[in-house]
């Protein structure tokens, strides 16, 4: 185990070869579980293991899946993920696992061997030039060239992926540097002159954001993942209740304010609440916290919160007026800056403004119809109800995701997680894996569609090996379903190669040996998923046989504002030749 703090370790000193002080540096921080995948390159650092380690190390079935592990086992628990593979393949099937861990800010480690430093561009085998690969996706990557700057690398390394915004660092290990011997010493702390994120907000424009915000009538709080990143959900309550607030949270915000409090409007967006898109349409003030302004949020930029003045708080400044210009941005860590600005803020007289949301909310709430055929509305909504909000849910892409996203009641920060800005299929089954490695607070459920499941099921052996007690929940309607609803909506329902031929998946759960049942009715949903949570001893698995052409709304068409939302099918107006028309294609068909 890692030494206390201000004790040294007994092993500092002592001559160890680079795949010992590899071992050595991640018990120093703290690192409770590794995702990998052994090799040649990398075969001294699984010898290590075997003797200077007692770190849970995971056999996944695939590299991908690793990285997706370590993403669901951060975002779970706030703490960084770790991978180790093999060079090559084993590093080159890392790749989109860190590109999803960049594009929504997940902080792991990957660390992948490599051929040794005399082989580097001389096509060895199994060499891949996995610094180069990974340069655009990463936010800093390493090759260490000396087993004596080995240790240093990777502290930096844990440093630069947990502090500031988060992201991925990779670290290439040649097996020759691995074989060597140095003294361990591993630093204490970092100093990097190229490197220091800005924590602290200038009071200054904490000072200005305040006196907008306390001229405000109708303000919105518009709060992304970052709030998560930040643990700032207990001072975004405060904001929030102290202002009367009300609250509309992106995909990755979800769960850092609970929508069971009358200020939330739940998610805004593409396929967000109608009301939180009107709310932010018409508000007068506009208060960004750790979210970036995505085009899923904003469609149309210039006409998104148009009447609004506009506030962003994010410790990235390079996210800060990228897409939407704002009118006082403050860079620095949100939990710090909220508690600033809570000092500083009067309590607004929003009566009026709530009092015309909670109209909007009563007009148009999200809703579903459960006809003869199950929904997946249905399925997802009951999830909800049985665990009342207490559960991790992990959710795969595509119109599962955008259905949990609106019909569970997420309470909890960490409560909810997926793929966004990449949006990643096969993502959930793995980042499930390793939520359930690092929760045992709360159960850990994987959502996935029928289409993404596939994507990475081999993950399903690793869960059995470990007993994991994961709740796998397929939604099987045949299609690739949000591919589907595009080719419904924007191409004249010609329904080009999404159709899929599925296996039997109930069967496929039991050879991996999970057990396993399937749902096709309504009446037997609230019955099989308290079956699933009261399940002991391992995963349990259930395959919901739902409607196969079901659409997710509201729906605002992709570069679009919210006059072109789609509220219900009833509101999707459709040309002659089967084209949703917009207002731009109105406009053009008159004329």
């Amino acid at each position: 185990m890692s030494p206390h703090k201000g004790q040294q370790s007994q092993h500092y000193g002592k001559i160890m070869t680079g795949s010992e002080i590899f071992v050595r540096s991640l018990i120093e921080e703290g690192v409770e579980v590794v995702f990998g995948y052994p090799g040649g390159a990398i075969i001294g650092v699984y010898d290590a293991l075997v003797d200077l380690s007692d770190i849970n190390h995971v056999l996944v079935r695939h590299e991908q899946g690793a990285t997706h592990a370590a993403e669901g086992y951060a975002k779970a628990t706030g703490k960084t993920g770790v991978v180790l593979v093999t060079s090559g393949p084993g590093a080159t099937n890392t790749v989109t696992g860190i590109a999803d861990a960049y594009m929504d800010s997940i902080p792991i480690v990957v660390f992948s061997g490599q051929v040794p430093l005399k082989l580097i561009g001389n096509d060895a085998f199994q060499e891949a030039d996995i610094v180069g690969i990974t340069r655009p996706i990463t936010k800093h990557n390493y090759l260490v060239r000396d087993v004596r700057e080995l240790a240093k690398t990777i502290k930096e390394a844990f440093y630069i992926a947990s502090t500031g915004r988060p992201g991925p660092v990779l670290v290439d290990l040649p097996k020759d540097v691995m074989a060597q011997k140095t003294t361990f010493e591993y630093p204490k702390e970092v100093s990097m002159r190229s490197y220091n994120p800005t924590v602290e907000g200038h009071t200054k424009q904490i000072k200005k954001a305040a006196e907008l915000i306390n001229a405000a009538k109708r303000p919105v709080l518009y709060v992304g993942g970052g709030v998560i990143q930040s643990n700032a959900a207990q001072e975004l309550m405060a904001l929030a209740e102290k202002l009367q607030c009300p609250v509309t949270t992106t995909l990755h915000g979800l769960g850092s304010f609970p929508e069971t409090n009358r200020l939330s409007l739940g998610m805004l967006g593409m396929h967000g609440t109608w009301y939180s898109n009107i709310a932010v349409s018409y508000c007068d003030m506009l208060i960004a916290v750790g979210a970036r302004f995505d085009d899923r949020v904003t469609g149309k930029v210039e006409a998104f919160a148009a009447e609004a003045k506009k506030v962003h708080i994010d410790i990235d400044p390079s996210a800060i007026s990228k897409n939407v210009k704002v009118d006082v941005p403050i860079v620095g860590d949100v939990k710090k800056v909220l508690q600033k600005l809570v000092q500083m803020l009067n309590k607004l007289d929003t009566a009026d403004w709530l009092k015309t949301i909670d109209q909007w909310k009563a007009e148009h709430p999200l809703r579903y119809k459960q006809g003869n055929a199950l929904r997946a509305q249905y399925v997802l909504h009951k999830l909800g109800e049985v665990t009342k909000g207490n559960a991790v849910v992990v959710t795969d892409v595509g119109q599962h995701q955008m259905w949990t996203a609106q019909f569970f009641t997420w309470v909890h920060a960490r409560s909810h997680i997926t793929s966004g800005g990449l949006g990643t299929m096969g993502f959930s089954l793995p980042a499930a894996m390793g939520a359930a490695f690092g929760r045992k607070d709360l159960p850990v459920v994987s959502v996935s569609g029928d289409g993404g499941f596939q994507m990475n099921m081999q993950e399903m052996a690793t869960i059995v090996e470990h007993k994991l007690p994961m709740k796998i929940f397929v939604i099987n309607n045949g299609f690739l379903g949000m591919v589907r609803q595009w080719q419904e909506l924007f191409w004249r329902r010609r329904y080009s190669h999404v159709e899929l031929y599925n296996p039997d998946f109930v069967k496929l759960a039991e050879a991996f040996g999970c057990p396993a049942m399937r749902v096709t009715n309504a009446s037997e949903v609230e019955g099989a998923i308290r079956k699933a949570m009261e399940h002991k001893g391992g995963p349990f698995f259930i395959e919901f046989a739902v409607s196969k052409e079901d659409n997710v709304y509201p729906m605002i068409p992709a570069g679009q504002t919210v006059n072109e939302m789609l509220d219900t099918p009833e509101s999707v107006e459709v040309g002659a030749d089967g084209e949703v028309l917009t207002d731009e294609v109105k406009t053009l068909s008159k004329g």
